[in-house]
């Protein structure tokens, strides 16, 4: 089996690429287990050292929609024994809101593009997209029902939201052609994320963890009532593999599914630093409001019903404890001593 995916220098990206390296091998669409040929990764950056190391792992560096439109052997994004694409490259929430060009060349040209390509391999490669919870938006004209589930109408309220949805439903009308078998994956707020923070509107639900644990400061820009959903990085990697390996009758109708979601608040978040790292590293969070931020996620939902994704067999964290403690494990050198106490 040839993977490809876009994105693949980015944390997601390279996270899932690590995963299934590491596994091996992958039963696609219900099939029987395939031994794990060749993962590309696309990005404009080139991957990690570390990736590159692996033989399996082929590097197509450069920006999306120009590698498409060239279509050189050489670059060639996608190529005729590629049998499943994870699109995970986007332009994040607060870049699209900022600058409306990028956000729809980058998440909606680049989509149509990639799905155009594949389409030219006539062989019906499967597809994984990866959508947001940001297609859900709450407004005074059309207010958000209190728990959002599978069948609920998205009304997005910011640009990525919109190209998100716009995404959506291409790889559902490529799919009904039978040019791909589509995968339409709606991922939650990921937290927490390590590296530096990005563009995304909701880049502090990870910062004000992060930073702290390394003993920086952070803003905090939306009031510590503010609920969210999150997901840690394991069990969204987890469910992004789920949708390539369900059937197509597990998997059911080519609308999205919602990943399952942890509900929690801005301040039991911190409340939870606190637990496990201290009240001093837990004060190291600057509660500074930053209307246009706010505006933003709290316009997002936070109660979901992920019954789709239920029934694939996936959970939601059990808390954010758990997902904290997870961070520490994996990036121990972030650790304040008081973590260990």
């Amino acid at each position: 089996m040839n993977i490809v995916i876009t994105g693949g220098a980015g944390f997601l990206g390279a996270r899932l690429a690590r995963q299934l390296l590491e596994q091996g091998q992958l039963s696609l669409a219900g099939g029987t287990p395939q031994t794990i040929q060749t993962v590309t990764l696309v990005d404009r950056v080139a991957p990690s050292a570390a990736l590159t190391a692996d033989s399996r792992v082929r590097a197509v560096v450069g920006d999306l929609n120009q590698l498409l439109e060239r279509n050189d052997p050489s670059t060639q994004v996608v190529r005729a024994n590629d049998s499943l694409v994870f699109h995970l490259a986007a332009a994040v929430s607060g870049e699209c809101e900022a600058d409306f060009d990028l956000g729809m060349r980058s998440n909606v040209d680049a989509t149509r593009a990639l799905l155009q390509a594949c389409r030219t391999l006539g062989t019906s490669p499967t597809v994984v997209f990866a959508s947001s919870l940001a297609v859900f938006g709450n407004s005074p004209a059309q207010p958000l029902p209190p728990v959002i589930d599978d069948r609920t109408l998205p009304t997005p309220q910011n640009s990525y939201g919109i190209q998100k949805f716009i995404g959506e439903q291409l790889v559902a009308d490529y799919a009904r052609k039978g040019f791909i078998r589509g995968r339409n994956v709606r991922l939650m707020t990921v937290s927490v994320r390590p590296g530096k923070p990005n563009g995304a509107a909701s880049s502090f639900l990870s910062g004000m963890i992060r930073e702290p644990l390394a003993g920086v400061r952070a803003a905090c820009p939306v009031p510590p009532e503010t609920a969210v959903a999150l997901a840690s990085p394991a069990r969204t990697i987890e469910g992004l593999i789920r949708a390539a390996e369900a059937g197509d009758a597990d998997w059911g109708a080519r609308t999205a599914i919602n990943l399952p979601a942890l509900k929690t608040t801005v301040r039991e978040m911190a409340s939870a630093l606190e637990r496990l790292a201290g009240k001093e590293t837990a004060g190291l969070i600057d509660w500074t409001p930053d209307p246009a931020i706010a505006r933003i996620v709290t316009s997002w939902p936070a109660a979901i019903d992920a019954a789709r994704a239920r029934a694939l067999g996936l959970l939601p964290d059990k808390d954010f404890d758990s997902i904290i403690a997870a961070y520490l494990s994996e990036n121990p050198r972030t650790a304040p001593s008081a973590a260990t106490q």
